[in-house]
């Protein structure tokens, strides 16, 4: 019986939801975060409720998982307070809250949750005590004391003057006039009230916050005999106007009020719905040049992702805000919601003036900051925001800015920042010319390159496109960033200045003195005519000093062997192109003489068969030029591995002559042969 005492209360905690009421498999946020605090609060006794408190304040949140761990709401510090669950009170002597608070008509159960406050202006009117205290079947969401108390005076003053018809009104909107329970309340659904049938907005968040027109239910499913109390923290007011009739009537909306006009959105913003509009107000759009402003406003497609993109597709209160959120816009953009202490935050910036101004589709709050899309902005403008800025000086400087601040169909490719580490090449025509060989002639996205692809320059260039396992890359430069796709043109953030490539692989070799005693052993071995045509090649090309490296007679021998040069010239060419930025740890890259070379990338060194490259990235139109300071060996042709080689042939021999001599029952003296061999392949 006492190991049944303790367990009964967890398996109530498990099977029961909120208030007591049976779980099932549709619980709602609200009865899983209650569930949880349950959970939190049960080694205090049944039916006791973690919650926690905003420290400094009265403010008490039921709490979600990763609300315990955190211990913060908004920002700010909370404690963890144990009291009873909703629908539960303490026994004197006992632990926890074993008993079921009285069940009592509506307006006695207004004094037993502790909403006095509401409990003494229903009292004041003549008619709705007698009706909370009679039969019938109604839902009250019953303001707190402090809700009350915090009414700003004039407005209370207007109530109490005139109990019967204003304050009667006032309360009688809170009303609805059927039970109803926290697993009925749907985000963005709309109750009826006792008041004139005016709508009740109910919104229920995923983290387990109700709203009723935004004020918090801060306790539910309270019962009574005949209806259900629930308490929220603020005392609610009719909502008339639609989203598009506030912006109408609200003077620092003038701005926005002709934006709305020329977009075509307000049959949007008086429609049915349920929308959170981050409205800017005047202030906010003259922040912005205005050169800028009269830009978009010019430019309907533009005017409307600016818009869009201060609409949420849903209606999010800010009490139902207790850390950051990723919300996405009507413009299919992600905007960063948070909170920081009262204070609401748009990607981190405080710019919330004024919150939660309701709608009958949705919620207001205003917003003294233009959100301008990356879809609305010039070149010039997406580079503001991104590690380019050099990059884009440089354009600047050149003469090109036209084309990054006009309606022109481009692909910039701008090197980030710290690729100038070093400083930034002189402006000439040269420089120029390179410059507008980072400007693709049509607007592109990142994710629709492929392999192969070619890319034409606004310098009348082509450029190719490579797609490694890891990184996206056009010819020597790879993509270091997400895409920011302007209005007419896209930025994509590149790792590394471009080099067009300026002829063949031969072209280049020939033209780099680096690379003479090379271009000779090319030419000796007959390839020559293969590094000239089309292909894609990675030559892994040895210096003049590696060369001298070899001892003379060996390098003599190898210079009159055309058919070994040719297989050793073979082993540095590989079958695909491979520039720098597509090295992961290891790439294996077969060779045209048939092994495969072992290319790795580690601290910005890449090296090939662990030999460091002195010099990555040389494009050609057929290939890459990676300059190596030694000669590769192939492995037929490296001592060790020709010697291992040769032992396992010796061995292979071996094994077969044993058979034979078994199968013919003869007398062959085998191990001094095999000795031989292996004597001989030492020398």
């Amino acid at each position: 019986m006492a190991l049944l005492g303790r367990l009964l209360p967890l398996a109530l905690a498990l099977a029961l939801g909120p208030a007591g009421t049976p779980a099932g498999p549709a619980r709602s946020p609200y009865q899983l975060v209650l569930q949880h605090s349950r959970l939190r609060g049960r080694q205090h006794g049944p039916n006791v409720c973690a919650v926690q408190k905003l420290i400094g304040t009265n403010k008490k949140y039921f709490t979600n998982c990763k609300q315990w761990y955190q211990r913060k709401i908004c920002g700010k510090s909370t404690v963890i307070s144990y009291e009873c669950c909703p629908g539960y009170e303490k026994v004197p002597g006992e632990k926890g809250c074993p008993a079921a608070l009285p069940l009592s008509n509506l307006y006695e159960t207004l004094g037993v949750v502790g909403a006095t406050t509401t409990q003494l202006y229903t009292d004041r009117t003549e008619k709705l005590r007698p009706e909370m205290e009679g039969p019938g079947s109604f839902t009250i969401f019953a303001p707190s004391n402090e809700a009350w108390s915090s009414l700003p005076a004039e407005v209370l003053d207007s109530l109490v003057s005139n109990v019967n018809i204003e304050l009667l009104n006032a309360l009688r909107y809170h009303m609805v006039d059927r039970r109803v329970l926290t697993d009925e309340l749907k985000h963005g659904m709309a109750l009826t009230s006792m008041y004139q049938n005016s709508n009740i907005q109910i919104h229920h968040y995923p983290n387990g916050i109700v709203t009723v027109n935004c004020a918090r239910l801060l306790k539910a499913d309270h019962h009574a005999t005949n209806g259900v109390v629930h308490l929220i923290d603020k005392v609610i007011s009719t909502v008339t106007n639609n989203i598009q009739q506030i912006i109408e009537i609200e003077d620092t909306f003038e701005t926005l009020r002709a934006a709305v006009a020329a977009s075509g959105l307000n049959t949007l913003l008086e429609g049915d719905g349920q929308y959170t509009l981050l409205a800017p107000t005047n202030e906010a759009f003259e922040k912005i040049p205005a050169e800028t402003l009269n830009r978009i406003l010019g430019d309907p497609e533009a005017l409307r992702d600016l818009l869009n993109n201060h609409i949420l597709k849903s209606a999010m209160c800010a009490e139902a805000i207790v850390a950051g959120l990723s919300l996405e816009t009507l413009e299919g953009t992600t905007l960063e919601v948070g909170c920081s202490g009262d204070m609401l935050t748009i990607n981190g910036k405080p710019i919330i003036s004024n919150k939660d101004v309701l709608a009958t589709n949705g919620v207001i709050h205003f917003i003294d900051e233009l959100l301008i899309p990356d879809s609305a902005k010039t070149l010039f403008e997406l580079a503001a925001d991104s590690d380019v800025s050099t990059a884009i000086d440089l354009f600047r400087q050149a003469g090109l800015g036209s084309h990054l601040s006009g309606n022109e169909r481009l692909t910039l490719l701008a090197p980030m920042n710290s690729v100038f580490k070093d400083g930034t090449p002189p402006i000439n025509a040269r420089t120029k010319n390179l410059l507008l060989n980072h400007m693709i002639k049509d607007q592109l996205a990142s994710k629709y390159l492929y392999h192969g692809q070619t890319l034409d320059t606004l310098g009348g260039k082509k450029l190719r496109v490579f797609v490694y396992r890891n990184s996206l890359c056009i010819e020597n430069s790879c993509i270091a960033a997400h895409d920011k796709r302007g209005r007419y043109g896209t930025l994509f953030t590149m790792d590394r200045v471009l080099t067009p490539p300026m002829g063949t692989v031969m072209d280049v070799l020939k033209g780099d003195n680096r690379f003479s005693m090379l271009v000779a052993a090319i030419q000796s071995a007959g390839l020559t005519e293969t590094l000239n045509r089309e292909g894609v090649y990675t030559v892994f090309a040895p210096t003049n000093e590696a060369f001298q490296a070899l001892p003379r007679g060996e390098l003599n021998k190898l210079m009159g062997n055309a058919k070994e040069l040719a297989n050793i010239l073979k082993y540095h060419v590989g079958d695909e192109i491979l520039v720098s930025g597509g090295i992961g740890a290891l790439v294996r890259l077969k060779s045209l003489q048939g092994d495969k070379l072992e290319v790795s990338s580690k601290n910005n060194v890449v090296t090939v068969n662990k030999e460091p490259v002195a010099e990555v990235d040389i494009m050609a139109t057929n290939g890459v030029v990676h300059a190596i300071s030694s000669v590769l060996q192939p492995p037929a042709n490296r001592p060790q591995e020709r010697g291992d080689e040769l032992a396992d042939s010796a061995l292979e021999i071996f094994k077969q002559a044993s058979a034979f001599s078994r199968a013919t029952q003869t007398s062959v003296k085998l191990a001094p042969v095999y000795q031989r061999l292996l004597e001989r392949m030492k020398h």
